[in-house]
């Protein structure tokens, strides 16, 4: 996992004022405009799947720098700064908060329409992110966050958060396509991860974790009856105390037995395949886990994975309130820029140079 650092987001209420969300997205347009002309689409998704650069953007929004509102805040702004106008900037975003978060699929196939390219991929990659954060990365935070931005040449960056009501904490999630060894979904595949380390981990997705992937899909593939007799004799286990969060209450779904015998019918060749599966999530992932460690001895891995703010202030007044005046003046620059950016630079500046005509 190519780690570049970790932040503490606590759980703030509110949103960012129309005033301010606004200048935000104009900004933020802006900015991207900028990336974008100066190196490639490619550039402007790195530096999302970089999570001090993506805190730093959001600081320069104008948004409270510790807030756990920064993630969802940034990407609407920046979703909505290029609207109607992806081709120019040559990168899409889809997704976003809650239930527009469960859009990013239809999103993506709408926009690869439109592009002529095959969206199946992209989706899939979608999928995959927030299924591994919610499933095969169990350390408490529930996702409610998910935007995908991704280019026409199929390169793709994930920015996806979780909350816990228990310790008013949230984490974010960052995924990039580069930045995935071997483009395995399940093995050490996020660019960084963010947030304050819980007591309890299950993270399946650490290398270490590998036998106990490849145990829990060939459990998938047996008769559902084999895997449920030896799931009903947990509560008479002794079981090491690294597995508290992972109680026979939490697997002891009426539910599992559905669901172990759709994996037994399509037979997951790879934890990968299985995780997949429709309906497989943490409790199915967990009693798998569980049983690998019973019957193969195979333990999974507890390891966790996880000054611009004086530019223009911040919403809630920290450091200082927003400097509106200041902030309109900084749109105002970088537009101006734009403008002034010669034709002979290259294809993507005389298309970006069309955003000068357009005023949110």
């Amino acid at each position: 996992m190519a780690r570049t650092g970790f932040a503490h987001l606590p759980l703030h209420g509110g949103k960012a004022p129309p005033w301010l969300f606004g200048r935000m997205v104009r900004l933020s347009r802006e900015i991207a405009g900028h990336v974008v002309a100066e190196h490639g689409p490619d550039e402007m998704l790195r530096r999302l799947s970089d999570p001090f650069w993506f805190q730093a953007f959001g600081c320069v929004l104008g948004f409270d720098w510790h807030s756990s509102g920064v993630t969802t805040t940034v990407c609407g702004a920046l979703k909505e700064g290029i609207r109607g106008l992806e081709s120019d900037f040559g990168f899409f975003v889809a997704g976003g908060k809650g239930a527009t978060s469960r859009k990013a699929p239809a999103e993506i196939a709408a926009a690869c329409e439109s592009q002529s390219i095959d969206p199946a991929p992209l989706v899939y990659a979608s999928r995959m992110a927030a299924k591994v954060d919610s499933a095969a990365v169990q350390d408490g935070f529930q996702l409610y966050h998910h935007a995908f931005a991704f280019t026409t040449k199929g390169q793709w960056c994930v920015v996806q958060q979780g909350m816990s009501d228990a310790t008013s904490m949230a984490r974010r999630y960052h995924w990039s396509s580069e930045a995935m060894p071997g483009e395995s979904f399940v093995d050490e595949p996020h660019a960084a991860v963010c947030g304050r380390s819980p007591e309890t981990v299950l993270n399946l997705v650490a290398t270490e974790s590998s036998p106990t992937r490849t145990a829990s899909a060939e459990l998938a593939r047996r008769d559902p009856s084999e895997t449920l007799g030896l799931l009903s004799k947990l509560p008479t286990l002794d079981m090491p105390r690294r597995h508290e969060v992972l109680e026979a209450s939490d697997v002891a779904s009426p539910y599992m037995k559905k669901i172990l015998l759709r994996t037994w019918e399509q037979a997951p060749e790879n934890f990968e395949t299985l995780l997949g599966i429709p309906g497989v999530g943490a409790k199915t992932v967990r009693a798998l886990a569980l049983v690998s460690e019973l019957v193969y001895g195979t333990p999974a891995s507890t390891r966790d994975p996880a000054r611009f703010s004086f530019a223009h202030g911040g919403k809630d007044g920290h450091p200082f309130p927003v400097d509106r005046d200041t902030y309109d003046r900084t749109i105002d620059v970088l537009s101006s820029a734009v403008q002034r950016a010669k034709v002979d630079r290259s294809e993507k500046v005389d298309a970006l140079k069309r955003l000068a005509a357009f005023r949110a």
